[in-house]
């Protein structure tokens, strides 16, 4: 059983904690990504822009510390840029490890240092976080639903187009995420978003933006987050997030907008609630669920990686 997660906060808790990538405390290393048979990984540089000088210095200081990991440990994990890198660490029986940014800021507005990411491994880029910045408005709370993207906003996405860069636009606001369906000319991704309609939180997608989104050819991954999975208010912030719910949302995804929409973005290591799902070695529960769920053995295959590697050959090609 193979799978892509598209998002987890691993990177970001390996520098801060000093932990290390191939065993560790969290939810995710390579000994748990070898036991739930994963193909690829996509790891997050995350900043939290409130709590650092310099968005893009600690993004390089996060870069840097993460890939000396994947080089201490280049036998079983391998970095990859591309369709292509994927398909050759696959031959090798190499864990594919793709790099992200969750927090635009750490270009801090300039399209050189968006390209210095890119040349340093970066395949994708979360537009915003929880705060306004150079590119546009978050998604958190909803004050900012309709605001879009800003001009620099819209040159990124145009300039990710060029570079071949997956665009994410988990954590945008409504109006960012219209605009990236009006300027890019590639397919995008909500990395780790769930439905509106089944838990109404503001970080979810709407059933026109999943079907928008679907029709764009790109892809939204399942969060394991309690506050996007449940239905209603959570009495306790610590409630176990349940697959029951992830199964939930996935046929209402499903229903609205087909499953070719549908890929899985856990936040692993990002979120604090505990999880059915304990660790990523674990994804063959949620597997199981589907199939006891009335969805076919196909249908499953496409939301653990058939659908991801769709768009990872269509854009990252």
């Amino acid at each position: 059983m193979n799978f892509i997660d598209f998002h987890c906060d691993t990177a970001t808790l390996i520098l801060e904690r000093n932990e290390e990538l191939k065993k560790n405390a969290l939810k995710i290393d390579i000994e748990k990504l070898q036991k739930g048979e994963a193909m690829a990984q996509y790891f997050a540089m995350y900043i939290d822009a409130s709590k650092v000088d310099s968005s893009y210095a600690y993004c390089v200081k996060m870069l840097h510390t993460f890939k000396n990991e994947l080089e201490k440990n280049k036998e079983t994990i391998s970095l990859c840029q591309s369709y292509n890198d994927l398909i050759l660490a696959q031959e090798a029986q190499k864990i594919a490890a793709f790099l992200s940014i969750e927090e635009g800021e750490a270009i801090e507005g300039s399209l050189d240092k968006l390209r210095f990411f890119k040349e340093q491994g970066i395949s994708l880029m979360t537009l915003t976080w929880n705060y306004e910045n150079a590119l546009g408005y978050p998604s958190f709370g909803w004050e900012h639903q309709h605001k879009g993207l800003k001009a620099k906003g819209i040159e990124a996405v145009e300039e990710m187009n060029h570079l071949k860069m997956l665009i994410d636009v988990s954590h945008l606001s409504d109006g960012g995420f219209e605009d990236v369906l009006k300027h890019s000319k590639a397919p995008f991704i909500a990395t780790h978003s769930n439905a509106r309609a089944m838990s109404n939180h503001p970080r979810n997608l709407s059933d026109e933006m999943l079907k928008r989104l679907a029709n764009a050819g790109g892809l939204t991954g399942i969060n394991f987050f309690n506050n996007f999975l449940v239905n209603g208010a959570l009495k306790d912030k610590m409630e176990i997030a349940k697959i029951e719910d992830m199964v939930r949302h996935i046929k209402h995804i499903k229903k609205v907008a087909g499953v070719d929409v549908i890929g899985l973005g856990s936040d692993f290591d990002g979120i604090p609630n505990p999880v059915e799902i304990e660790d990523i070695s674990q994804m063959s529960k949620l597997f199981e669920a589907l199939l006891k769920n009335g969805f076919s053995f196909d249908e499953v295959e496409k939301i653990f990686f058939k659908n991801g590697l769709r768009l990872l050959k269509e854009v990252l090609n």
